[in-house]
């Protein structure tokens, strides 16, 4: 049976972003599912830590969600990307199999992360949306692998605009910001130039 999770930010005791988590949680359970009832989240959040960065992770399914976690959460550095091909992938919900990024994943060589390229188009690394300046604004792919609720607050907000961007025109960017649930907007930026093709 099918299994999605939710990662949420827990921050000095704020539980971060909920509609948009909760919005994209019944979202899912919709499309599956679609006689399935809406999810309040506000009814199965555990004890929340009142300082520090936790991440809250609620796995859920048909039938409801069905485990709630919250551990400390601990930033992992990326200071470089390998741009990887895969035309075929899809990882549109945000689901609990994530073997088909691992694998993409391991062939990452000597560098932090990958990014990945489907259809000569750039989309998301293994565990972030992206979003590349030019100079004057902030580009995210039109069509990324998913689309995060920090994504979407972004493009809410105006931050962001969407373009789909080919890897040719990187030489265009002077930035790469990585961003999802847990990692805040501007917490992991790198020079474009920290991208490299390993096809």
């Amino acid at each position: 049976m099918c299994r999605f999770i939710e990662t949420i930010r827990v921050d000095c005791g704020e539980v971060r972003n909920t509609a948009y988590h909760e919005r994209r949680m019944n979202d899912t359970r919709t499309h599956f599912w679609p006689e399935s009832p809406a999810l309040q989240l506000a009814g199965y959040l555990p004890a929340i830590p009142g300082s520090g960065v936790h991440k809250l992770r609620i796995v859920y399914g048909q039938n409801g969600i069905e485990e709630v976690t919250c551990t400390p959460y601990t930033l992992r550095p990326v200071r470089s990307l390998a741009l990887i091909q895969a035309d075929d992938i899809d990882y549109a919900c945000k689901s609990t199999d994530r073997s088909a990024l691992n694998r993409l994943f391991a062939r990452r060589g000597a560098y932090d992360d990958i990014l990945i390229v489907r259809r000569h188009l750039l989309t998301d690394t293994s565990i972030a949306n992206i979003a590349l300046f030019d100079g004057s604004h902030w580009h995210t792919p039109q069509h990324p692998l998913l689309k995060g609720t920090k994504r979407a607050e972004l493009l809410d907000k105006g931050i962001l605009t969407e373009k789909d961007i080919r890897m040719e025109e990187l030489p265009a960017y002077s930035t790469v910001r990585l961003f999802n649930a847990m990692i805040d907007w501007g917490e992991v930026e790198l020079p474009a130039d920290c991208l490299h093709p390993v096809f």
